[in-house]
């Protein structure tokens, strides 16, 4: 980042961006999710209204190509919920949206923390699938799935502090925890909840017990990483992935 950037909040699309460092002593650098869609050049600014006056800096991103995945579900109303499904799946929506959007400060010295995988086991959803459930298109898989047996424990993939928990339509049993700055993990389909909102956690330390709870075919684990309000593939921050 430009040295007279120090100290400054920056905005992509105008949320406010992760910004420190990757390592002891290293630049200062930030770190910024784009979503699935965004295409050719982009800007960050030091105001959240992309005045072009206020560019810091350019980069450019080339649109990727994801497969399908094509699902059946017995449980037709989460493919057609009805309207009373609906307002509450809108309300939940809304409630942990709100949550992704909190940018807890940091200090200028900040580091970029260390992520682990939440479950061992088989990746059977990847990121970024085109879905369809019974055949009907649907939002593309904004996370990844990892198999595992009913009750097995997962656990927080990096240190950080519990900001919402809940049982959702979509989500079933749900953790989101804040790993500070814009950056969240959400992990969800619990059979069983073991934190509360506002526990601190440490990378490793069991969250909640694998299950199918909401939209789920089976057992497994669903992990989003929300980065200023854009999902992207957890894999981008796993060491040697």
């Amino acid at each position: 980042l430009p040295a007279g950037s120090a100290g400054q909040t920056l905005y992509y699309q105008g949320n406010p961006v992760w910004t420190g460092r990757l390592k002891a002593g290293g630049d200062r650098v930030a770190v910024i999710g784009v979503g699935l869609d965004s295409d050719g050049e982009q800007a960050l600014h030091s105001t959240p209204d992309n005045d072009p006056a206020t560019q810091v800096a350019s980069f450019t991103v080339s649109r990727q190509p994801y497969p399908e995945q094509r699902l059946t579900l017995t449980q037709t109303q989460y493919v057609n919920p009805d309207p009373v499904q609906l307002e509450r799946f809108a309300r939940e929506a809304a409630e942990q949206k709100a949550a992704y959007r909190v940018h807890s400060p940091a200090g200028a010295d900040a580091r970029w923390p260390t992520f682990r995988w939440p479950l061992t086991g088989r990746l059977s959803s990847p990121f970024g699938l085109r879905r369809f459930f019974n055949d009907e298109p649907r939002a593309p898989h904004l996370g990844l799935d990892i198999a595992g047996a009913t009750g097995t424990p997962a656990v927080a993939p990096a240190d950080g502090r519990v900001a919402l928990t809940g049982d959702y339509f979509f989500n079933g049993r749900t953790v989101i925890i804040d790993h500070g700055q814009g950056l969240y993990s959400m992990l969800c389909h619990f059979s069983k909840v073991l934190v509360k909102t506002g526990d601190a956690v440490k990378a490793g330390q069991p969250v909640g017990l694998v299950g199918a709870t909401g939209r789920a075919t089976g057992p497994h684990l669903h992990w989003t990483v929300s980065l200023n309000d854009m999902r992207v593939d957890p894999r981008w921050l796993l060491p040697g992935d």
